[in-house]
């Protein structure tokens, strides 16, 4: 048997190397672009050298029986970081981008793996907050405290990654029955799932506070054209979560990437839409959208446009065009356009979109 002191060690070696790992995939993933990969991994180098050469003795180890849940759960969580670094350098030997998407989805499944021992290691609580709030004594003892409480944390309804039309949820641990939290619904893109979308938006939820909902298309994409079958599932998950947690009707914000910011648009402008805030990142849009929503809708609503000047799939043209409908309808647009952004999920965006989100009137000053 391994002494006490020398496994502590191995798994701190571990979890060190599965955090310093698994972060660089965000950079990866925001940085994503046709021609570019191979830059991107450069700029990043190997941190799953140093993450497959300590959890060789991680793996290897004697485990102690009561010690097996622990060690399954950074097993999964390390496993996954390593396919998604496999993944990703294989599709830059290959030179396809949408092989690196696929590869990134390996990221969301080790952060699922990951999330549970925030309860047990400190570190790791940290590594799942905004750099700018690890420092909050405050907000650390506030979420150590309700560490455990029931249905709190990351939850899901009938969303594995086999099915279609459920969703997952992430309740803050702090989050009090008596004090209302603005939810967020986020809509995933055209080949994603609600489970692996969530995870964009687990770090930002935890450190201000947010209820997030990640709901998974019925269909294979958002209900784009024909018959419009996400809108009364949504409604319905909305009802349900208002129902168990405490919602602020004030503050409910639909957004999404892609497909799933186009469809923000599409189910958000809907007269009965009880969406206060509305945010599409990387949309398509046609102006006919205008034509066929009420203006009493538009007139004064939030909405929050973000799209990257090197969008290969929707030009940012289509985001200027709707910028400019938008505001001549009346509503109260802010536009964000990075110039380094394509056709991805920019999660640097996200702290001034909640800025915006939270603030009096939808908009930062």
């Amino acid at each position: 048997m391994v002494h006490a002191a020398s496994l502590e060690s191995t798994i701190a070696a571990t979890i060190d190397a599965l955090m310093a790992a698994l972060a660089p995939l965000g950079f990866v993933a925001r940085h994503l672009h046709p021609g570019d990969l191979d830059a991107v991994l450069d700029a990043v180098g190997a941190p799953d050298d140093a993450l497959t050469a300590a959890f060789e003795p991680f793996r290897t180890a004697d485990w102690p029986a009561p010690l097996a849940a622990f060690r399954a759960q950074v097993e999964r969580a390390a496993e996954a970081t390593l396919e998604a670094w496999a993944g990703l350098r294989l599709a830059a030997a290959g030179r396809d981008i949408r092989r690196a998407y696929r590869a990134l989805r390996a990221e969301a499944q080790a952060q699922e793996a990951l999330f549970p021992l925030a309860r047990v290691l400190p570190e790791v609580s940290l590594f799942f907050l905004d750099p700018d709030r690890r420092d909050d004594a405050a907000l650390k003892a506030d979420l150590a405290q309700g560490m455990g409480q029931p249905n709190r944390g990351v939850l899901h309804a009938e969303n594995t990654h086999d099915q279609r039309g459920g969703f997952s949820l992430f309740v803050p641990e702090d989050t009090r029955d008596d004090t209302p939290r603005p939810l967020v619904v986020a809509l995933h893109g055209g080949s994603g799932h609600g489970r692996s979308f969530l995870w964009h938006w687990v770090r930002t939820a935890r450190s201000r506070g947010l209820i997030v909902a990640a709901p998974t298309a019925i269909g294979g994409t958002w209900a784009l054209a024909g018959e419009d079958i996400d809108t009364p599932n949504i409604t319905r998950m909305v009802d349900f979560i208002a129902a168990r947690w405490p919602v602020d009707p004030a503050r409910l914000l639909l957004t999404g990437m892609s497909d799933g910011g186009t469809f923000t648009l599409l189910s958000g402008v809907q007269s009965d839409s009880r969406f206060t805030h509305l945010a599409p990142f990387a949309a398509s849009f046609h102006p006919i959208l205008i034509e066929m929503s009420e203006r009493a809708r538009l007139a004064g609503l939030p909405i929050h446009l973000v799209h990257g000047a090197l969008d290969w799939m929707f030009p940012v043209d289509t985001a200027r065009t709707a910028r400019d409908a938008f505001r001549a309808a009346g509503a109260d647009v802010t536009y964000v356009e990075l110039d380094d952004l394509s056709h991805t999920y920019p999660r640097d965006a996200q702290p001034a979109l909640v800025d915006w989100f939270l603030s009096p009137r939808g908009k930062t000053a």
